[in-house]
């Protein structure tokens, strides 16, 4: 009888794994858990602000997707586990399972004073909508952008499209011929925000906000937020509009569950993205606490690499041997500019930053285009 596969989570994590399971079996079940048949590509949330994209450009509905590779969705929300891992509990009931791959992403710490006064930008199309009518609406003012982290995992934690709300904020309003009327303001805990992407990123980031006349407010942990301003241990910035990105933790479901926690919060996983001590359990993305070197990204690139591996590896242990399969650590991103954008990469073996070049925005956009050919 064909195995079943319990999938949590529509992300990039758990679409990936499911191409990879069916690739690589044609019998097995797969059932997806998620609250939704849709996929949305956060990557270009940054294009809504401006404009270059609406909100249905990134929200992928799944159901070709999930009969093409004869997926069950279970449009629910999970709950808890028990029974070692082999049964899901959920919204709807609960769902049994073989082997299980926790890919349900992670979620946002909302634990600062005032933080319902900030946007959290990649939280979904919403976020990025709530950015594009209020600065419409604004004839001018402060706007500050910043980000935080998981104090007990700082690894957990998104930055990245940070800056990238920001200098297409500035590219925006120079291009509706505003920008004279703004202050742009960055704000980070870090006097050397962005070190995850190499020794060379943090100086052409400051930079390039200098060139730009942003602000910056570093090395100052954050208090919290009032409707009007960012308050820190190294003062205040009167502001108009907070968009802040905190640090991430695991989803709330977890705690209902035998599943083993690091410091921060997300599911520990080992570096075949096997949970230990649970049976045929894996995780994948920003659900899980994953080793590798200290500036592994909280990135899409990362959750699709290790989602592979968990598929590959769930799959040898139904053959009763151990998969032994592991992912790679790499950092890959283009931070766009709006019409532009730089180059960041790095391995275990290499770093570089390539300078900002229109050719790397159209490439990112060709890239959004060639990925989410997958899903529909």
């Amino acid at each position: 009888m064909p195995k079943t596969i319990t999938v949590v989570g529509a992300g990039f994590a758990g679409l990936s794994a499911v191409e990879e399971l069916r690739h690589r079996n044609r019998l097995v079940t797969i059932t997806v858990v998620a609250p939704r048949a849709e996929f949305v590509y956060l990557p270009s949330l940054i294009w809504v602000p401006a404009g270059l994209r609406r909100p249905d450009d990134l929200v992928v509905p799944l159901d070709a997707f999930f009969r093409r590779h004869r997926v069950k969705h279970v449009a629910a929300e999970a709950t808890g586990l028990k029974d070692g891992g082999r049964t899901l509990m959920t919204t709807e009931g609960e769902v049994s399972n073989d082997g299980l791959i926790i890919a349900s992403g992670g979620r946002f710490i909302r634990k600062l004073p005032g933080i319902e006064h900030a946007i959290v930008p990649c939280q979904g199309v919403a976020s990025a909508v709530a950015i594009r009518d209020r600065v419409a609406a604004m004839d001018g003012g402060t706007i500050a952008f910043g980000f935080g982290s998981n104090p007990n995992e700082p690894s957990a934690m998104r930055g990245g499209p940070v800056f990238e709300f920001l200098f297409g904020m500035d590219r925006q309003l120079r291009r509706e011929k505003r920008r004279d009327r703004f202050r742009l303001v960055f704000f980070n805990p870090s006097d050397k925000p962005g070190q995850r992407m190499g020794g060379k990123a943090v100086p052409r980031l400051l930079k390039e906000m200098a060139r730009r006349g942003i602000d910056t407010h570093l090395g100052h942990k954050i208090k919290g937020f009032e409707a009007d301003k960012v308050i820190t241990e190294g003062g205040e910035i009167a502001t108009d509009l907070i968009v802040f990105m905190p640090g991430m933790t695991g989803n709330a479901w977890f705690d209902d569950s035998e599943l083993p926690r690091s410091p921060g919060g997300l599911v520990q996983g080992d570096e075949h993205c096997r949970v230990p001590g649970l049976d045929r359990v894996y995780v994948a993305g920003d659900s899980g606490s994953l080793p590798g070197p200290e500036w592994m990204p909280k990135q899409a690139h990362m959750a699709d690499l290790q989602a592979k591996v968990a598929a590959a590896n769930l799959l040898e242990d139904f053959k009763g041997r151990t998969g032994s399969e592991t992912y790679r650590a790499e950092l890959i991103c283009i931070v766009d500019t709006l019409d532009q954008g730089m180059v960041v990469a790095r391995t275990e073996r290499f770093n570089l930053m390539l300078p900002s070049m229109r050719l790397w925005h159209w490439s990112k956009r060709m890239f959004e285009r060639w990925y989410l050919r997958r899903f529909r």
